[in-house]
């Protein structure tokens, strides 16, 4: 994130949207649009209707628009240039909407350094990043794993790597799958859990190909720890294949385990999200794990991601807060109330189109969306950036199956 403040800031008036999403109270007005007045400080002074405007302030025109807390990308992989997968923040940041993310583990403690140096302290969104329990992170993803066994891990410089860093990173990442540890099993998980209650930070684990089994993970994970993938239609890892773990997925959210969306380019299924939503086990965060393999695949960005939420029957607010204020929770970073006198200005402007673009989850399986989430602005402290949603130029077609997923 970008800390130079060295820029004179002008005042910024947003006009006419309409707030969702956020925790206070809104102020009442007859339309249901506000506008928000915010200083050259970047922080909100005023939200009403019908603020008039100085000569001396930058104007949004909302033109009823949504309002809602800044979106938060909890699964990304942005370090550019040291991983052989990662794309750059811009590329999903700012420009789609998203005023967060958070890069999921492609640094270990041997490169996390050049992933703050580079592009953190480099880059207008905020960042923060879970640390890979391998020491090597994803430098050469799914080709050399990064968890072998105990020499790919070395305690003392993860604790201290933490340690120095505890303004970005934000707990550990371990994928737990057969792919990446081979004969490991669950060993990885322990030890990951172990050094997060040392540590005092949750851990992210990535649940795909067995061993070891997605319940024997849920069994390991506390309050505050996070699956990620937890929709993902894989053989031996979906929820839908087991009564007996989808039951042992709900009474781990009950307990505080955060069901974390993280599409991919091969963790999401319609089929599972649907089923899960169907039952009212709703995920508590909508994550993209956006990079160079799954972008322009199946993923896209985050408003797609959102909108196939919706499209399944996840209601407007919940979409809303699992991909804003509740990912800023799980990060312990979260948001103020955001539309007091104070709060630094951190909003996502969009609008909700009716649609029939047709998608993909990641095992190509079509859908058709009835509504879109379009980004228009994003918003940080005193700046503003136009936003909008990716637009593939091959994959993209119209529903002609006659229904809508």
């Amino acid at each position: 994130m970008n800390t130079d403040n060295t820029q004179i800031q002008e005042a910024l008036l947003i006009k006419a949207v309409k707030p969702i999403g956020f925790a206070a109270a809104m102020p009442q007005t007859e339309n249901g649009c506000v506008d928000i007045l915010i200083g050259s400080d970047g922080r909100v002074m005023h939200a009403a209707a019908n603020i008039r405007p100085t000569r001396d302030v930058k104007i949004i025109n909302g033109n009823r628009s949504w309002l809602s807390p800044g979106w938060t990308d909890l699964h990304t992989h942005i370090w550019y240039g040291g991983t052989d997968i990662s794309i750059k923040p811009e590329v999903c940041g700012l420009s789609r909407g998203v005023t967060t993310l958070v890069d999921a583990g492609s640094a270990g403690e041997a490169n996390f350094h050049g992933l703050r140096e580079l592009i953190i302290e480099s880059a207008s969104e905020d960042i923060f990043a879970f640390l890979n329990l391998g020491s090597i992170g994803l430098v050469a993803c799914n080709r050399v794993s990064e968890l072998t066994g105990l020499a790919s891990v070395d305690v003392d410089r993860i604790a201290a790597t933490v340690e120095a860093n505890r303004d970005l990173i934000v707990g550990l990442k371990v994928r737990a799958s057969g792919t990446i540890t081979g004969g490991w099993d669950i060993a990885p998980v322990k030890l990951a859990k172990k050094l997060g209650r040392i540590l005092k930070l949750p851990i992210m684990v990535h649940v795909g190909e067995p061993l070891p089994l997605y319940d024997d993970v849920l069994k390991e994970l506390g309050e505050g720890d996070i699956i990620t993938h937890c929709f993902n239609g894989k053989i031996g890892g979906s929820i839908l294949e087991d009564e007996e773990l989808y039951r042992l997925v709900e009474t781990s959210q009950a307990r505080g385990v955060v069901m974390d969306v993280g599409h991919g380019g091969a963790s999401f299924s319609f089929d599972v999200a649907k089923a899960a939503l169907g039952n009212k086990l709703l995920p508590d965060t909508i994550s993209t794990d956006i990079h160079k393999r799954s972008m322009a695949g199946s993923v896209w960005d985050m408003s797609t991601t959102m909108s196939k939420l919706l499209s399944l029957g996840m209601p407007l607010v919940d979409v809303i807060h699992a991909s804003s204020t509740r990912p800023r929770q799980v990060i312990n970073r979260p948001y103020p109330n955001g539309l007091q006198s104070g709060d630094r200005a951190n909003f996502t402007l969009f609008d909700l189109n009716d649609s029939d673009l047709v998608v993909r989850d990641s095992k190509g399986v079509p859908s058709a969306l009835k509504q879109v989430f379009d980004p228009r602005f994003t918003v940080l402290g005193a700046q503003f950036w136009e936003a909008s949603r990716y637009q593939p130029t091959e994959t993209t077609t119209r529903c002609t199956c006659g229904g809508h997923v």
